[in-house]
This record gives structure tokens, sequence and C-alpha cells, in this order.
């Protein structure tokens, strides 16, 4: 019989606000050190390496609460029954799942949704690891502290606009924190990027939490126009006659000495913005076209983007950089399995071809994409979809340095009623957000004093300073 879900409602969740406030006071005045810190991290040689060292790190973020049970299915008979009796309707056939060949296996056998073809290929070649049952925690939790809600708990369970912001903030018990830690990452090293005038963090979907630090913020560009720059600014050509005097026109009010401090600080910003946009337009513009083809669709072009964008590192000024992407759209409480699988389809290709472009430029060794969305979905069917829930599954992408084709995390019974299903067919997380972030910042470059102060639960999953990786699908 599956537990009463009355202690599991949206309003318990929503009321641990009062027990979730962990070290805030000591957070906030250690960011505000984050500039002190970022010059000490630059002169750290063992940190950065040295020449021509380059390292990205790309978010691609599944919005809405993916239905990752469904991605990651498990096809030894035992295990597929269980699966198969949890999802009713929604379970998908087991002579559809694409196989995959695990190096870290226990004896189960995994498979992926059907529409998912690229990423089978790229996992069983060793480029892509799943993380399974990871969500947002402020500290281990068993079904029985849940229900008693004897543990501090994520604020807003279930809540879109807590859970997207605690996955970019890995926050999970504040609710006014308004920097992510792509961000506070990027304040800490952005020195080593000799150019200063396009930001470190490069975001295809506009103004995001995950990117905003202390003193950075994302360069916005477009997936089809890369940098947009000024209205009307343009290059000379004797056929725009209105907007070659236009541009003439704006870089005199951009080059004028001004003495009045407030029109100095304004001035200076849109001739930051207009300097940062020629550079990156020149940039792109000498890279040119990639031989790699993408599909014509917003989430592949993006891709491209990033792409073309990391060719031109050099040229750029870039060491590091953090990439943001937002596919949107997750939210199937209805029509599950023919949307779940138009929207695999399209991410599955779109990665597909951004590991054949990352090839072409070799750079594939150097680059990690990543996945998040800020929850899983019931193992329970609602009649045509699935609803908010808890943990889920989630991918990372590279190349030597990824550990691929392995299954990190735990895994879970999908009995209804197992240990885990703490009602309704929702699922504790058995792994915590911190731990997956804080593998992906050491890896580039984070130094373990630093975790702690982006990751002020870390440690209550992760002994920071251990031999060992919070899970190991990095080479760090």
């Amino acid at each position: 019989m599956v537990k009463n879900l009355h202690k599991l409602s949206r309003r318990s969740f929503l009321g641990q606000a009062s027990c979730a406030a962990v070290g805030s006071s000591t957070l906030l005045s250690s960011l505000v050190s984050l500039k002190a810190l970022n010059a000490a991290a630059v002169a750290n040689s063992d940190l950065f390496g040295s020449g021509d060292d380059y390292k990205a790190l790309v978010c691609i973020l599944l919005s809405g609460g993916h239905d990752s049970f469904n991605m990651l299915v498990p096809t030894s008979t035992a295990e597929y029954g269980e699966y198969s009796t949890s999802r009713s309707n929604l379970a998908l056939q087991k002579d559809d799942l694409l196989p995959l060949n695990l190096l870290n296996g226990d004896g189960r056998t995994f498979g992926l949704h059907p529409a998912m073809s690229d990423i089978q290929r790229l996992f069983n070649d060793g480029k892509v690891s799943l993380i399974s049952n990871i969500g947002t925690l402020v500290q281990p939790a068993t079904r029985q502290e849940v229900w008693d809600e004897s543990v501090n708990l994520p604020l807003g369970l279930f809540s879109h606009s807590d859970q997207i912001q605690q996955w970019q903030t890995s926050l999970p018990h504040q609710r006014s924190a308004s920097l992510g830690w792509g961000g506070k990452v990027a304040d800490l090293i952005r020195d080593m990027n000799s150019n200063q005038n396009i930001s470190m963090n490069v975001s295809l979907s506009g103004t995001n939490v995950f990117q905003t630090g202390e003193s950075t913020i994302e360069y916005a560009i477009d997936a089809y126009g890369g940098s947009i720059g000024i209205e009307g600014y343009v290059k000379e050509d004797m056929y725009d006659v209105f907007n070659v005097m236009r541009t003439k026109v704006i870089d005199n009010f951009l080059d004028y000495e001004y003495q009045d401090i407030f029109k100095k600080t304004y001035v200076d910003v849109i001739r930051k913005s207009r300097d940062g946009h020629l550079l990156f337009d020149g940039a792109l513009e000498k890279v040119g076209d990639l031989t790699t083809s993408f599909s014509d669709n917003y989430i592949s072009q993006s891709f491209n983007m990033i792409a073309r964008t990391i060719a031109a590192r050099e040229d750029l000024g870039m060491k590091r950089q953090i990439f943001f992407v937002d596919f949107g759209g997750w939210d199937h409480h209805d029509e599950l399995l023919n949307n779940q699988f138009g929207m695999l389809t399209v991410l599955s290709a779109a990665l597909g071809e951004f590991e054949q472009a990352l090839q072409e430029i070799n750079m594939a060794d150097c680059v990690t994409t990543f996945s998040v969305s800020e929850f899983g979905r019931t193992l329970t069917s609602n009649g045509n979809g699935t609803d908010h829930a808890w943990g889920g599954n989630v991918m990372v992408m590279g190349g030597k340095q990824v550990n691929g084709g392995r299954i990190l995390g735990e895994y879970p019974s999908l009995v209804l009623d197992s240990n885990l299903e703490v009602g309704g067919g929702v699922f504790l997380p058995t792994t915590s957000t911190d731990q997956y972030f804080a593998e992906l910042a050491k890896w580039f470059g984070v130094s373990n004093s630093e975790l702690k102060t982006i990751f002020p639960n870390l440690e209550n999953f992760y002994s920071v300073g251990s031999a060992d990786l919070p899970l190991g699908f990095m080479n760090v």
C-alpha cells in the first residue's frame, strides 16, 4: 500500500523556511570577499595549469521538470517489471529501449529512451555518463524523516520557481538567493581571461540566475546571429548611408571625455558594450561556418553558436567560459509520451552535433556539457502525463575528462512504497545537486576551500579535501 501523502503536501514543504536557514550570514560575508579570493586563485599556478589551457562548462537546463525515469530505464527482467508496473500506461516498451554498454554495471542492465540514439552512441563510446536519482537536498534524509518533517528540507519542493532557482544557486535553504553558482565561479577566476569586455559567462537564453555573480553577469548572444550589439551600429558600408552616419555619431558620443562622474560611468558601460560586440562579431566572422551540420532549430543552433564561440576563444582572449542554454517545455502533465519523444529527439541530435563540432575544432577534451532540470516527475501516471516530483536523472558529456559509459549515484528500485518512495510516486534523491556541481567546479579549477563558499551544504554529503571525488564522473 502506498504511504498517505498528507504529510508530504506542497504546503508542508513550503513551510520548511524557518528550519532550513543554514549559514546564510556566513555565506554572505564570504561572498563579499570573492574579489580577494579571485586574485589569489589566479596566482595559483597549480590550479590553472599553464599556457594554452582552456576549459568550458556548458549547462543545458531542461526547464519544466524532466520525466527522466523514462529517459533511463532498467531492462533486466525483474527491474523492468517493477518499472512497468509503477509507470503503468506511461511505460516504454522494453524492446524499444536503446541498450547501454555499462562499464560499472552491478548486474542490472539499462536502456535509453528510443529517441536518444545519439546519446546512446556517445554513452557506448565512453563520452557520456548518467547520474541517477539526483535532486536538491540540504542534508541526507530518510523516508521516515521526510514524513516526520524532522530533517531540513529544500524550500518549496514541487514548486517550479523555487526548484529552478535552487538548481542554479545550489542553495536549497534560501529563497532570497540571487547569485548562481556559475556566477560565483566566474567571480573567482575571471581574471584568467585577458578580455574583460566580454563576460566569462555566455548565455544563449538571456538573463538567468545561474550565471549571475557579485561582479559577473552573462553576455547574452543569439543562437542565429551571435552578438547583437547596438541597433543600427554598422561597419563601413556605402549602401547603408543612414546607419553609417548614425554609427559615426554614436562613436563621437562614446569617445568624448566626460567630466561628470555619472555621465562618464554611463558612457564607459556603453563603450565597453560596443567594444565587446565588435570584438565578438569580428572573432565569429573570422571563424566562419563549421563543417559540422546542425539541425535548424533553436537548441541545435545554440550549440552551433557555442562551438563557434569556443573556436574563437583565442581572438576573444578566453581561457575559461561557462555557457547556458534553456530548453523549456518539459512540464508534461499531459501527452507525456508524444511530447517527450519529440523533445528528446531534438536534444539528443543537438548534443550529437555539438560533440561532432567539438571534435572538428579539436576541443572535445576541454568542454564538459551537463544537464539540469528543476525536479523529476512522479513514477505514477495522472492519466496521460506525470506531476511534479523530486529525484531524477541527468547526463554529462565530454572527452577524456569525463569517465563515460557509467551510471553514477544510486539508481533506485522503482517499486512503489519502497524505502525511497515517499508517496504518490515521488522518489527521495540519494545524490545531492551539491555533489554534482562541486565535481564540475573542481574540474573547472575551483579549489577545495572555495567549494565550501560556493556550496555551503556540500560537507553534509562529501568530505571536502578527500582523495575521492564527490561522484567520480570526471577526471580531475
